[in-house]
């Protein structure tokens, strides 16, 4: 799991990057608000934030704030450390926008515990995101095949969006998941294939004799 530290306490700040690395986390650590904003614009940024709340400059119910004025269909999830511990700090916190706590000083297994949690809350909200992209990709076929399709009344072939004229079957291929394949109606045999009408209607009326 990639997590970004954003702690101004230089000691704070490696113990909590010692106790994530021996738990096989990948750590980015940085020393004031401003620092954590600028990776946190990126686009590969990591999800999981642990998050100190006094900091100079940019603090952390700050920074909070400009995280989830951004946040779009894959939220990050903020873990604030604090050594604020009463109730309306902490409802403060949490109305903020944060998704979990941890005061000061903590222990190193309810680090752990809690950065746990948050990964795995993590791991659900990229299943949901990768479901709902798959749906609005079923939707999106779906549509391309709805309203008027105009077809030529000679050749059969159908006007795609660009305006040009495609075989039906490729124009079925390139809108669905479905796969084409060919064969030869009843009434195209009979009238393309005369003698291999007769036999097939010759085959099958002996077969309905002797049943």
């Amino acid at each position: 799991m990639r997590i970004l530290i954003v702690e101004d306490d230089l000691s704070t700040r490696n113990t909590l990057s010692s106790i994530l690395l021996k738990c096989g986390h990948e750590v980015s650590a940085v020393s004031s608000g401003e620092e954590a904003w600028t990776v946190i614009r990126q686009p590969d940024a990591p999800r999981l934030i642990l998050l100190d709340w006094l900091m100079p400059g940019l603090n952390g119910l700050d920074l909070c704030k400009r995280i989830r004025s951004i946040d779009g269909d894959n939220p990050f999830y903020i873990i604030m450390l604090t050594v604020k511990d009463n109730k309306k700090d902490i409802v403060e916190g949490l109305d903020t926008g944060t998704d979990d706590y941890i005061t000061k000083p903590f222990y190193p297994e309810e680090l752990r515990a809690r950065i746990n949690a948050g990964h795995r809350i993590i791991e659900m909200q990229n299943r949901l995101l990768s479901h709902a992209k798959e749906l609005q990709n079923s939707l999106d076929h779906i549509e391309t095949l709805q309203g008027i399709l105009p077809i030529c009344s000679f050749c059969k072939k159908v006007r795609n969006d660009s305006n040009y004229w495609q075989q039906v079957d490729d124009y079925i291929a390139s809108h669905t998941n479905a796969r084409v394949t060919h064969s030869i109606c009843p009434e195209c045999m009979k009238i393309h294939y005369p003698d291999i009408h007769r036999r097939i209607n010759r085959k099958n009326t002996e077969k309905a004799d002797s049943d």
